[in-house]
């Protein structure tokens, strides 16, 4: 391959790079401090919390059509919720449906007393 066809593909490989090590596994969402007092949780376990509301989370879930691995999104997706639990007022969260192209929606419970 020429040198002049080779370095517009040596341009865009590395201008790819930095994407794809971003969402390959790194979270861009901080899990905050409130957020690390957020658990996930099973249906069956909320029955005597109150419910808050819902939240919805939403992640890259693939990169250059190349999928990310599902645990690496699913750790990614559980962040947003948590904090935003937190934010209202929240303890713990469940998922509604499963994770699908990135995207959760939880439902917010209060179950610890304050």
């Amino acid at each position: 391959m020429s040198e002049r066809k080779l370095a517009p593909l040596c341009h865009r490989i590395l201008l790819l790079l930095p994407a794809v090590a971003v969402a390959a596994g790194c979270s861009l969402v901080e899990l905050t401090k409130g957020g690390e007092g957020v658990r996930l949780a099973a249906p069956g376990e909320v029955a005597a919390c109150t419910g808050l509301g819902r939240t919805t989370a939403s992640v890259v879930h693939e990169v250059a059509s190349i999928p990310r691995h599902p645990h690496a999104v699913q750790g990614n997706v559980n962040v947003t919720p948590r904090n935003s639990a937190a934010r209202m007022g929240g303890d713990t969260i469940v998922p509604v449906a499963p994770l699908a192209d990135g995207k959760q929606t939880f439902e917010v419970y209060r179950c610890m007393r304050r």
